[in-house]
């Protein structure tokens, strides 16, 4: 089983902003062998470290933790795509083998049409060139630009994060719903990730339902599970439990695809072999 989205982190990196002491549960370092022990315990034997803050540090020092620790099977890093030097770290991350693709925090920005800025272009057209996938961080409001986008950029591995985490609360769902419908037309990938961690407190599994049964039905074989560990402990749920909600409800809906969902996917998408690795 590959686990296709995780994050580690340690506070006393110069580059480290997030998360802050506001979120007390995972205001803490958390490293590889964290990861491990909780991931290895439920069956789960490889990862895609995802990038936690806005600084090319952190994705040098990814990547050296990934040479340090063969469970890491690739890593999703951070470049300012709007940066002169972006091509040229780009081609300097495409020599790591375990360097995947990057991911902007497009969910912080304050302009939700900022991927399609014609200054980034010199940066996708040397993702493009080296083989990079792109992570996209996005809330509802940004997934008419990634349609956009991706009729922009055929050719650039797209997925989208957390089902581009829409309200638990079912408001916008039509409009989410619809736009996920254009972007799976179009072959774009998506992560079933951090549908828990936007869940309210208090709030039971059911209210997810429709979302779980729209991304099975649309994504048959670009569905890549994910934990989202450790923010998914926002949540109050732990790896074990994050996991066991993604099972059962692909056991509920597509038990065929449990293969796909929870390593093929990923393993394709990543460009990983059989066995999960670079």
């Amino acid at each position: 089983m590959i686990d296709a989205h995780q994050h580690v982190w340690a506070l006393s990196n110069a580059f480290h902003g997030w998360p802050d002491a506001t979120l007390g549960v995972i205001h803490r370092d958390f490293g590889p062998g964290d990861w491990r022990e909780a991931a290895h315990a439920a069956g789960v034997s490889r990862s895609i470290l995802v990038q936690a803050q806005e600084d090319w540090r952190e994705t040098l020092w990814l990547l050296a933790l990934a040479e340090r620790h063969p469970e890491i099977a690739g890593v999703v890093g951070w470049v300012d795509l709007a940066d002169a030097e972006a091509p040229e770290r780009i081609a300097l991350l495409a020599r790591h083998p375990r360097c995947k693709g990057l991911r902007p925090m497009l969910q912080d920005m304050a302009d939700p049409g900022w991927l399609l800025s014609p200054g980034l272009r010199p940066a996708f057209h040397a993702m493009i060139r080296h083989g990079m996938r792109l992570d996209a961080l996005v809330r509802p409001v940004h997934l008419p630009m990634l349609h956009r986008f991706r009729h922009a950029w055929p050719d650039l591995p797209l997925v989208i994060d957390h089902a581009g985490k829409p309200s638990p609360d079912g408001a916008g769902y039509d409009d989410w719903q619809e736009s996920m419908v254009r972007l799976s037309d179009l072959g774009v990938a998506c992560k079933f990730s951090g549908l828990l961690t936007e869940l309210p407190p208090d709030e039971e599994e059911a209210l997810l339902e429709p979302f779980v049964r729209t991304l099975l039905s649309l994504f048959p074989d670009r569905l890549l599970w994910g934990s989202d560990w450790p923010v998914c402990l926002l949540a109050d749920r732990s790896y074990a439990e994050t996991l066991a909600f993604a099972r059962d409800a692909v056991a509920a809906h597509a038990p065929e695809r449990a293969g796909s969902i929870f390593a093929g996917a990923a393993a394709a998408f990543y460009g990983l072999d059989g066995r999960g690795l670079s």
